[in-house]
């Protein structure tokens, strides 16, 4: 075959696989999360994220992976307080979950302009306060580690065939982006008795429900994914964290910070910005209502109906075996 056909007989194939859609799998009636122009969705493009994110070659020393941080079986949270970054700097906030992330409308604790999937990756990977992944001033790195791996050339190839399968820190983000977009939970025991599953919910968690609401509880922990995106105070700003303020310059935005997501709020401690609530017994009690030990347990029980085993298990979201038909 002469040279100018094979080109262009691979450049079809290449188009043909970026552009199988992406299948999701969500209960009947609900719509797709939202996709930003310029990043549709694909199978090749999710494929491409899936591995990137258990990959350690995105931080500058080659230790640490978005997955590192964001572990599965903890509703892609983390369990420690906070993490330290590749350097050794200590973390500030403790690591959110990112069930159901593509809904929210702020990414971040504390930064009100980050609301694409797309720009929050810039925090981890080239943020320096603090410093997570380390690759400010190395952004050059990620095209050479890896497109010296023909799999990963191949792979971006199929996922960005309308950039010419080019590597660097966009087409990195627009992939872990589009990945981060299938960790959809709506499968809990919450969710199975909103859609009439008789017995789906405990009696003491159906109890919790009923106090969640009756307690003011879903006023600021509003919506499907239990937030109302804005920004709360519950307890006196400290030096070491100044929450909004460090972004709005605002003394009356200091220690106010996004209200978090409930989903898997269970398995995603310890909790609150910081991390420095243990249980999830001592997050409610700091929020300063007055309870009863009988509904503090009902409302706990209610959290941990809002625990998706299958986002926690599913394969689809866990590392990659292998990639161009070989084991990793």
């Amino acid at each position: 075959m002469k040279p100018a056909r094979w080109l262009l007989l691979l450049a079809t194939l290449l188009l043909i696989g970026a552009g199988r859609p992406w299948h999701w799998n969500l209960p009947l009636g609900e719509a797709p999360p939202p996709s930003p122009v310029g990043n549709a969705m694909s199978a090749a493009k999710v494929e491409l994220g899936r591995r990137l994110f258990y990959d350690a070659d995105l931080s500058a020393n080659g230790t640490l992976s978005c997955a590192g941080c964001h572990e599965q079986h903890r509703g892609f949270a983390d369990g420690n307080r906070t993490r330290p970054g590749v350097h050794g700097d200590p973390g500030l906030r403790n690591v959110p979950g990112l069930a159901n992330v593509a809904w929210l409308p702020r990414l971040t604790m504390a930064d009100p302009a980050i609301t694409s999937l797309e720009a929050q990756v810039a925090v981890p990977l080239l943020g320096e306060h603090p410093v997570e992944m380390g690759m400010k001033g190395l952004e050059a790195e990620l095209p050479r580690r890896l497109g010296a791996d023909a799999c990963y050339r191949r792979m971006f190839a199929r996922a960005f065939p309308d950039r010419r399968g080019r590597i660097d820190i966009a087409t990195v983000s627009a992939a872990l982006a589009a990945f981060e977009r299938t960790l959809i939970s709506r499968d809990s025991p919450y969710d199975r008795d909103r859609r009439g599953q008789a017995d789906a919910l405990s009696m003491s968690a159906r109890q919790g429900a009923h106090l969640f609401a009756d307690k003011g509880c879903a006023s600021c922990h509003a919506g499907r994914d239990f937030s109302d995106g804005a920004y709360h105070r519950l307890e006196p700003a400290t030096a070491t964290d100044p929450g909004l303020a460090e972004k709005t310059g605002l003394t009356s935005d200091a220690g106010r910070f996004r209200t978090p997501p409930l989903r898997n709020v269970a398995v995603t401690g310890p909790w609150w910005h910081d991390g420095s609530a243990q249980t999830l017994d001592a997050a409610i009690l700091r929020h300063g209502q007055q309870l009863t030990d009988a509904e503090r347990i009902a409302i706990t029980a209610f959290l941990d109906s809002l625990t998706d085993q299958a986002l926690l298990t599913d394969p689809r979201f866990a590392m990659p075996d292998e990639a161009c038909g070989k084991k990793l």
